[in-house]
Order: structure tokens, then sequence, then C-alpha cells
């Protein structure tokens, strides 16, 4: 939105539709309407149930259907690389995976999601370990290429087109709540960090429990692996400085920030070394 007002591209949007997330902590709809407001933008909340006008418009982080006609081409801005993680937080599949690549794909909106033609594609490359938070900075401009060429076909009124996605390369991501925060101490300890750091703000933070009650794990570290004879995933092998050392599937993680889920209270220092993490 930024990015289209400092490019004098804001006379050619009718209007903007936003809505409210609950399931992450910060979804920025408070400064979309803030930013409309200052620059005299009609918006709506997708709650007042508006339909779409215009030729063209653009779907950003939208997990709702549109409704249009056959007169109007809806494009879809996606954060993965398709054909590869159609579908629901794809970036953060893509960093739970170590993916060396991430992106933004263009495409025309079809009835089966994320299939349609690919207009075009930005991406970026990332190295680990990196927070959702930095991920998401970093495709913003991935974003804003993309949007920016859009807007300047549409007031030059070109013809926007795409090519066919092969669908032998094809990949999906699936939805996630809240149980798809918790931690599977079963795993590797790099993908364990891997998965920290991919739900971390703004999404709730991964999450595992202690005698019952459910903790937040916001930040934690790798650690050299030990010749452990009975293995046994999730228990505290040493406590550094107040900071617990889990055991996991493969190799030693220490959480170095966490709180307690109702409430902000930190769960470090850790005290009790007799304890097991999970449910």
């Amino acid at each position: 939105m930024e990015s289209i007002i400092q490019q004098n591209f804001s006379s050619l949007i009718s209007k903007v539709i936003y809505s409210d997330d609950k399931s992450i902590l910060n979804d920025y709809s408070q400064e979309i309407i803030s930013l409309c407001q200052a620059n005299n933008i009609d918006f709506y909340s997708r709650s007042e149930g508006h339909e779409i006008e215009t030729e063209y418009s653009i779907a950003i982080s939208w997990r709702w259907l549109i409704k249009t006609n056959s007169n109007q081409k809806l494009i879809v801005l996606h954060d993965s690389l398709l054909p590869k993680y159609r579908g629901f937080s794809p970036l953060v599949t893509a960093l739970i995976n170590g993916d060396k690549e991430i992106g933004v794909s263009a495409l025309f909106a079809t009835e089966e999601y994320d299939k349609g033609d690919v207009i075009k594609q930005s991406k970026t490359v990332v190295s680990y370990p990196i927070k959702i938070e930095e991920a998401i900075n970093r495709i913003t401009s991935c974003y804003i290429e993309l949007t920016l060429f859009l807007f300047r076909h549409i007031q030059l009124d070109n013809r926007i087109s795409g090519s066919h996605q092969n669908e032998a390369e094809a990949s999906y991501s699936l939805w996630r709540d809240e149980a798809d925060y918790e931690i599977d101490w079963n795993r590797a300890s790099s993908y364990i960090k891997r998965f920290v750091d991919a739900v971390d703000y703004p999404y709730k933070g991964a999450s595992s429990f202690i005698n019952g009650e459910k903790i937040r794990i916001l930040d934690v570290e790798e650690v050299e692996d030990l010749n452990i004879s009975n293995r046994v995933v999730g228990k505290v092998i040493r406590i550094d400085n107040g900071k617990p050392v889990i055991v996991c599937g493969k190799g030693l993680i220490k959480i170095v920030k966490g709180k307690f889920d109702n409430s902000d209270d930190d769960i470090l220092p850790f005290k009790k070394f007799r304890t097991r993490l999970g449910l």
C-alpha cells in the first residue's frame, strides 16, 4: 500500500477490503485502515460484504472465497514459488523445511486454489537460522515488485498474461491451527530450531507442556548431541545457567526464551531438573 501510494498509483484503487485475523498477534489491519484514511482511499471490512466491481482485483494474504464474474480478473499474490506449496501458510512451511529460496507468485485465481496461470514471480535467498519476522520483511520487497508490476500494466492498459503451472511439480501446504504450534520432540534439533523460528512473532510461538500447563517457547539454540543410552525425547538432560537443555529425536535443544501461555511470566530461570516437556 505504501509503495502504491509513493508511486502515485492510489488513484487506480477503487477500494481496499481488509479483514481481522485473530490467529496472529498483529494482523496489521489497523495500519491498513490508517494508511487508507491518510490518503483518502475508500476501505471496508470483509464483514461488511462489499463485492468486487472493478475489472481487476488483487488479493494479498487472503484466505476467503471472492466472487467475480466472467469479465473480471482476480489476481492472487501467494507467498510461495508456485507450484510449490499451494494452500495455507506456505512461508512458514518453507522455513520449517529449510528452503534456500523463498518468494511470491502473482497468479490468476481459479476455482481450485493456487492452480491458476502464473503471471510473474519474485524470490530471495535465505540462510538459517532466520526468524519468520525477518523472512516476512525479506519477501515484502517481492510483494512490492509484483504489485507495482501489476499496477504499471493496469495503468497502461497492457494485457496481463500468465503461464500454466507444471502439475508434476505441485505440492501443498495444509492449514494450521493451535495444535500445529506444538513442538514434536521426536524431531531432530535442527528441525525444531527452524520450527520455533518459523512460528515466532507475529505468530503465537511454538508450544509445549510442563505438567499439563502450556508454555510458549520463543527462542532456542542447538546443542551438540550426547550419547544417551536410554534416549527419551522431551526430558531435560541438564540446566545451563537456568536454561534447560532438552533431549530431541536427534540432537539437543536449549530453551533461551519462553513464557507461560496464559500470562507473560517467564519460564526461565528453570529450576526443576526432573522435567519432561510434552503433553
